[in-house]
């Protein structure tokens, strides 16, 4: 039985490949087109469907869900992509790629913490490899899978616990999800080659598994990050021209989006505008056209979002900026969560994150925790001129975008994934 292993490697570019010996050395690579937006969510959802997002209606890594009238990111229910997926036809490992609940992935593994009804939270994650694998590796290190602390130590946990589960259950196909250039190319506009270097050497772990029971190795990449420098604070123009409503309350400002006439959900360099009134279209478009940082309002059609899931226009940012969340006017009406690492209820994608505000104030919080009282990590900064780096938008150099690395016949777009896998896997239907 052919055995096949894809190693998604985030941000993985052309120019970047050279940087990475161990998967350099794998096959011959090419450019691939993502969908728009470039996003984590999006493009594997096209990677593994083969359909655009119009079809599988995963148009960004968060949208507007209509029928409650909430703003919701990175849910993992595979049940959210509307198509047929290809592992669905083999026998799986899916380690650590998105939509990994309710899947058909026969093993696999994925983030997901323990909630208290105090609002305590304990790291962890579901494990259906049965190989045990918090208690081989140990805990997964989510403090450097997301937030200030993010880094090497959370793909090197997903390499070893791939190369584990490939080791002991042999699978016919394997994702591996390595994140790791995610980080700092967010952090500093320079994309430092040791980056590369430590993620090729993570893979690397994988690589070997792979080759001990005889699978090939496909390398794909999701998007390029750019440099950026000019925030857009989308919202707050949609605030100052009195379309975006908010509830003021004892945790701050809140956002209400079945209130507003027009608001933005925030998605690195794409944004959905959701506009109640079609007579107001119009305005909101050429109201954003005129805003800086914005190159161009576009209707969903234009890029293949047409899908009730997106918003009634689709802002697109500069090569060189990209789209806040922030919706409030003064920080000292920022909602509570804005300052904490809270992916679920921002609305709207947050890569300050990355960023602490002091390293003795979380040391404050975290000695609160310990001695068992109410804290709340309040180290995240309100200054979205930190950020340096993002994608979502095409790049305009190839060099600059994402890569498809492995043998045989590679193709040009991700809609042409399924294809390229069942060439290696055979098509058991």
């Amino acid at each position: 039985m052919t055995k096949l292993c894809i190693l998604n490697v985030v941000g993985l570019t052309p120019k970047l490949l050279p940087h990475a010996p161990n998967l350099s050395a794998l096959g011959n690579h090419r450019p691939w087109r993502s969908p728009v937006p470039a996003v984590t969510c999006t493009s594997q959802a096209t990677m593994l469907t083969g359909i655009s997002p119009r079809d599988h209606g995963v148009v960004g890594n968060g949208w507007l869900y209509r029928d409650t009238q909430e703003v919701r990111f990175w849910q993992q229910s595979r049940t959210l992509v509307q198509g047929d997926v290809v592992y669905d036809r083999y026998q799986t490992a899916k380690m650590f790629w998105w939509f990994n609940q309710t899947t058909t992935a026969e093993l696999g593994a994925t983030p997901k913490p323990h909630y208290g009804c105090d609002g305590s939270k304990e790291f962890d994650v579901l494990d259906w490899t049965g190989c045990q694998l918090t208690d081989r590796l140990g805990p997964f290190p989510f403090f450097a899978f997301w937030g200030p602390a993010a880094g090497i130590a959370s793909s090197q946990w997903i390499a070893d616990a791939t190369a584990m589960v490939m080791r002991d259950k042999q699978p016919q196909l394997t994702l591996c999800y390595l994140p790791h250039l995610d980080y700092d190319y967010q952090r500093f506009s320079h994309q430092d080659p040791a980056r590369v270097a430590e993620v090729d050497a993570a893979a690397a772990k994988v690589i070997a598994a792979a080759e001990e029971i005889g699978a090939k190795v496909v390398v794909v990449s999701e998007y390029g990050l750019v440099p950026v420098d000019t925030p857009v604070d989308i919202n707050r123009v949609l605030r100052r021209s009195g379309w975006l409503q908010v509830r003021n309350g004892p945790f701050g400002e809140m956002l209400l989006p079945g209130e507003s006439h027009a608001f933005a959900v925030a998605d690195h360099q794409l944004a959905h505008v959701y506009v109640r009134q079609s007579e107001l279209i119009a305005e909101v478009r050429n109201t954003l056209e005129q805003t800086p940082g914005i190159a161009a309002v576009v209707d969903p059609g234009d890029i293949q979002l047409d899908h009730p899931r997106s918003g009634e226009l689709i802002a697109l940012a500069e090569p060189n900026a990209w789209f806040t969340y922030y919706y409030w006017l003064s920080d000292d009406r920022a909602p509570d969560f804005a300052r904490t690492v809270d992916i679920h209820r921002k609305p709207g994608y947050d890569p300050c994150e990355l960023f602490m505000t002091s390293k003795l104030r979380a040391a404050a919080r975290l000695a609160q925790k310990k001695a068992g009282m109410r804290y709340k990590m309040d180290v995240i900064p309100l200054d979205s001129n930190l950020v340096r780096g993002s994608h979502g938008v095409l790049p305009a150099d190839d060099e600059d975008g994402p890569l498809i690395l492995g043998p045989g016949d590679l193709p040009e777009d991700m809609q042409g994934f399924p294809a390229y896998v069942e060439s290696m896997l055979g098509n058991p239907g």
